[in-house]
């Protein structure tokens, strides 16, 4: 198959090149050519920019195309028009976000989120609402020709947001660690990686339709996701779990001020129904091994950075904030 990546160069992009060129596909990239990596050897990689600088796509044809970083409708619109006569599939990776509730085993047809403004590109204030409208002006250019994966929280290698890599590398210094929440509260993640083997099978099997990508099968509690990376780290740490309602107390922000943490009330964001994806042959890899190789990129790896939609995601807690926490706890607790 002939396969064209908008992005490439970074996370769920670059996994994409991977897993395409594993299976033997002609892998064409469309960026700006910012990002650090060098496309790898048999990558076609095009210059232009998706909001009005299209040309190098012009007069091309491919079999499918994966949309790795759209955020704005405006933008999504000029690519989606550009390639519907000249690709058969368009596969989009979308987000949970789109949602406007959290109920808890929730599937693809909960209310998502809207925005009044429908020519607001402030991605920001709203990302779910964005992404729901970007999913809805790709279908309208590819009428059943379009898949939605609605990626929950992303990890692995390449993961330039610090919500997995700050556990990564905060369990390895020992000591006392901050846990969040309840150990027995359900977390839900998947493996770049895994969302990009699974697209291949989309496209080599025409699957289309709108999927919650998130995993593993069954959502996990948080104290074995900190178990597990604890064991896969060797790390010598004594864990202390702190309310939801002391970390409410100190403004910690949801997902971000301590990753993987969520109020009670945002339940449903780490428990929703994926059986349409696993119908559709999505499968995941050990949460060991993601860990495993997650550490081992960390060891070069740069500093967090924005993300392609510009957003540069600040997640987890300082070694002050943290030693103050626990502090606090200690006092409240009478410990």
């Amino acid at each position: 198959m002939k396969i064209l990546i908008i992005g490439g160069s970074r996370f769920v992009g670059k996994h994409l090149v991977d897993a395409a060129l594993a299976h033997g596909h002609d892998v064409t990239t469309f960026n700006r050519g910012k990002s650090e990596t060098t496309p790898p050897a048999g990558v076609e990689a095009l210059r232009g920019d998706r909001d009005g600088q299209l040309d190098a796509l012009k007069g091309r044809a491919w079999d499918a195309v994966f949309d790795t970083c759209g955020f704005v409708p405006r933008v999504v619109k000029q690519s989606a028009e550009l390639l519907k006569d000249a690709v058969g599939q368009y596969v989009f990776i979308s987000s949970l976000s789109v949602y406007s509730g959290f109920e808890p085993d929730s599937d693809e047809t909960a209310a998502l989120e809207t925005v009044e403004d429908k020519a607001s590109e402030d991605v920001a204030a709203h990302y779910g609402a964005l992404k729901a409208l970007c999913e809805q002006t790709i279908e309208a250019e590819f009428p059943g020709r379009s898949a939605h994966l609605r990626a929950g929280l992303i990890i692995g290698p390449n993961d330039y947001a610090n919500r997995f890599p700050y556990w990564m590398k905060r369990l390895p210094q020992g000591g006392e660690v901050l846990a969040p929440g309840k150990p027995e509260a359900l977390v839900q993640m998947i493996d770049s990686r895994d969302i990009a083997e699974w697209g291949m099978h989309l496209v080599e099997n025409n699957i289309n339709g709108v999927f919650n990508t998130t995993g593993p099968e069954q959502p996990i509690p948080a104290g074995r996701l900190l178990a597990t990376l604890v064991n896969t780290l060797n790390a010598g740490v004594q864990l202390t779990w702190v309310s939801d309602e002391f970390l409410i107390e100190e403004q910690l922000a949801p997902l971000d001020g301590i990753p993987f943490w969520l109020p009670a009330e945002y339940d449903g964001f780490f428990q929703r129904n994926i059986d349409r994806a696993l119908a559709a042959g999505l499968k995941f890899r050990p949460l060991a091994e993601t860990a495993a190789d997650t550490a081992e990129w960390l060891k070069s790896s740069p500093e967090p950075k924005a993300s392609s939609s510009g957003i540069k995601i600040e997640s987890g807690l300082t070694p002050e904030r943290e030693t103050e926490l626990l502090a606090k706890w200690h006092s409240r607790a009478g410990s």
